[in-house]
């Protein structure tokens, strides 16, 4: 069976934050019958018996959300207890949580700490910054809680790494960004860009246009290089370099199908994509259906060739290998086909023709010095 990872959502769209921008908390609405959603024991256990039978090189789980610390300490204890009772002794398992940091305690963070999970944490920049669309569900600023929860993860040796959403709110602060999370101590970056739009295809008041995300990352790239390189990790460029430099997509985006994860909601209803959680695409139950079933469904495999079928204006551009038609959300957002352009395509180009002869002479240089 083709290696395949997990991205389990253990609380659905449940989340103590209503962040203005966020996309899933309207799937909520696909699972009317509970106010509440939480993954139940036995959902975990067969969930994670089921992939550890299945033939992977090693087994990786990302806990996201939604915002999956609300299921409290014990329940990632359990996760783990059953990673051992079901996987051999020879097997590599890699646990991350992506979170907003403001439910972290110390019980939690050691468990993480103690089983090396990677924590990514959401943090826009400054206080002014970050708090302008990350507020909690009854309107109240954030910052203070997530810095209170960053500093609990250090204080126990946990890994994370910081993942910044690029709004309106920030997109014309690359430099205030990048210094204030440097001058925090917080070394690894990753930024995504938030381009959604409404039914009618124009950005909501929060998006970003592809002129704002280009020059964002451009503005980023100069701060970065060449001084920073070996100090400070951006995964966004990390990924070119890995291409780069071995040849291999380390993000789903850089490469030519999708089918390279499965989305597992809080009952165990399985789907193609963390942007594509729609009932259309539903492939299956993990408590009825078996995971070479769900490999092998026609909806599975339809979806993930639709990443190859970009416009054919990519065919003939510079910046395919890097690119890959981009992500399918920014290409089939309202409807659209997968042979639509994306909607951050002039940004991207921009991007790589300012940056192309830098990764090259520093991909050069990485290689010298193995």
């Amino acid at each position: 069976m083709r290696p395949f990872s997990l991205l389990v959502k253990p609380t659905s769209a449940d989340c103590n934050l209503a962040c203005e921008y966020c996309f899933y908390l309207p799937k909520k609405n696909l699972y009317p019958e509970t106010k509440q959603h939480r993954m139940s024991d036995s959902v975990l256990e067969h969930l994670i018996k089921t992939y550890m039978e299945t033939a992977q090189g090693s087994y990786s789980i990302c806990w996201q959300g939604g915002e999956p610390t609300l299921m409290g300490t014990d329940f990632f204890s359990k996760a783990i207890e059953f990673q051992k009772k079901h996987g051999s002794a020879r097997a590599r398992i890699s646990n991350s949580i992506q979170t907003n940091a403001t439910l972290i305690t110390d019980k939690m963070a050691a468990l993480f700490a103690t089983y090396k999970f990677l924590v990514g944490c959401s943090l826009d920049g400054p206080e002014e910054i970050h708090n302008l669309y990350r507020r909690t569900t009854k309107g109240n600023a954030t910052h203070k809680d997530v810095i209170k929860g960053i500093e609990i993860l250090k204080r126990n040796n946990v890994d994370f790494n910081i993942l910044t959403l690029v709004s309106k709110a920030n997109v014309d602060h690359a430099h205030e960004i990048y210094h204030y999370l440097k001058n925090m101590g917080f070394y690894y970056h990753q930024y995504i860009p938030c381009a959604e739009s409404d039914e009618n295809k124009n950005l909501l008041p929060f998006a970003i246009t592809a002129d704002e995300w280009g020059l964002f990352m451009c503005n980023l790239f100069d701060l970065w290089y060449p001084k920073d390189i070996f100090s400070v990790s951006v995964r966004n460029f990390d990924s070119i370099l890995s291409k780069k430099v071995d040849g291999i997509n380390d993000v789903c985006v850089m490469g030519d199908n999708c089918c390279q994860y499965f989305v597992v909601e809080h009952n165990g209803d399985i789907y193609p994509c963390d942007f594509f959680v729609e009932k259309p695409l539903k492939i299956g139950n993990i408590m009825e259906t078996s995971w070479e079933e769900m490999m092998h469904s026609p909806a599975y495999l339809e979806f993930g060739a639709q990443k190859k079928q970009w416009n054919e204006k990519c065919s003939t551009c510079d910046h395919l290998e890097l690119c890959a038609g981009d992500c399918l959300k920014n290409r089939m957002y309202q409807g659209n086909p997968s042979q639509n352009l994306s909607c951050l395509c002039p940004g991207l180009k921009t991007f790589f023709n300012h940056t192309q002869n830098k990764f090259d002479a520093l991909s050069e240089q990485i290689q010298k010095e193995r």
